[in-house]
């Protein structure tokens, strides 16, 4: 394909790929709403730093005003609560042919597929650890797992095409036939990584204290409750085996997961979530309305009760609206809301 590949959301996820990618050559244009992210991207280049790899490259880059023409492939890179937001806006920028590659966490290929199309949507399984610390600064803090595949199941050229891309960046990255079995096994872990939010403790932390682990388990089964009821069995990465929390599994096997969570969280320079960092250090609301509270929707539907699930929401949003502190109290009434 000729045309620029089209990042809207230079974020995390969005910037770290992009910065990559325009590095190995390819014709990368990213568009952000921060506008001194924009003119960092785009003057003295961006960042990315951390254990992985360091390097600055100069990324051409606009804000959503800016921006002309149209893409026929978008990576649509924003936290989950802006998906809505943004999608009206690349709509007018995606080409009649063109599909939108969703690099996010969450299931917002649900919300893409309804706003353009199942046809042009593509999904996407990202799990590498990034922070975005600044205008033109990243933190790429471990290298993790990246699944390409279409919502419907099928592979075709540009199914390939993407999974080729995305090696250059993850040379691991899987083609698959599933891509929601993997969507949805990230989603029992992202709940969990919502819940390691509610306390200033770092991810390894949360997942080596024996109290805690009620918690743990609680939302690994409802969110696999409520994907095997819709069809789905869920996929993991590395040790995290969703399946362990599956109806009728002994309970031995999802604490094995949650200690393999221990030890996996506890190597990288990335120790605490994105969610804390927004509640911490940015000061802003989560992707907990967006990505977390509709899993207790589609639950409901299948008659699955989820306490766990619905408590880290409230939970999360009292944070956010300063009714509550990120404590070992906020997290103590998770655990209450289980009895």
């Amino acid at each position: 394909m000729s045309d620029p590949i089209l990042i809207w959301g230079a974020g995390a996820i969005g910037g770290t790929l992009g910065a990559h990618w325009a590095r190995a050559g390819h014709d990368v244009l990213l568009v952000d709403t921060v506008a001194e992210h924009v003119e960092a991207c785009r003057t003295t280049g961006l960042t990315i730093f951390g254990p992985v790899v360091e390097f600055t490259q100069v990324v051409p880059a606009a804000t959503p005003a800016e921006l002309t023409g149209t893409y026929s492939r978008i990576v649509l890179a924003v936290k989950a609560q802006a998906t809505k937001a943004a999608l009206p806006m690349l709509a007018k920028h995606l080409a009649p042919d063109g599909f939108v590659f969703s690099a996010q966490n969450g299931l917002n290929e649900i919300a893409i597929a309804e706003a353009v199309g199942a046809e042009r949507t593509m999904g996407c399984f990202v799990n590498f650890g990034a922070d975005w610390h600044g205008p033109g600064r990243i933190l790429y803090g471990n290298r993790g797992a990246l699944v390409v595949g279409e919502i419907d199941g099928t592979i075709r050229e540009r199914t390939r095409a993407m999974h080729a891309l995305c090696r250059e960046f993850e040379p691991d990255a899987v083609l698959t036939e599933d891509v929601w079995s993997y969507l949805w096994g990230k989603t029992a872990y992202g709940a969990m990584l919502f819940a390691t939010a509610l306390n200033h403790d770092s991810m390894s932390e949360n997942f080596a204290d024996p109290a805690r682990m009620p918690a743990w388990l609680a939302l690994g089964r409802e969110v696999v409750a409520t994907a095997l009821a819709r069809g789905v069995t869920p996929r993991g990465f590395g040790g995290f085996e969703p399946m362990a929390f599956a109806p009728g599994r002994p309970e031995a096997e999802g604490i094995a997961v949650v200690n393999w969570l221990r030890d996996y969280t506890a190597v990288g320079a990335k120790t605490h979530s994105g969610i804390w960092r927004d509640l911490a250090v940015r000061k802003r609301k989560t992707e907990a309305e967006a990505q977390l509270d509709i899993i207790p929707r589609l639950a409901a539907e299948k008659g699955i009760a989820t306490p766990a699930l619905s408590a880290v929401g409230r939970l999360i949003a009292d944070i956010e609206e300063g009714r509550r502190e990120q404590s070992p109290e906020t997290f103590a009434a998770l655990l209450g809301a289980l009895r």
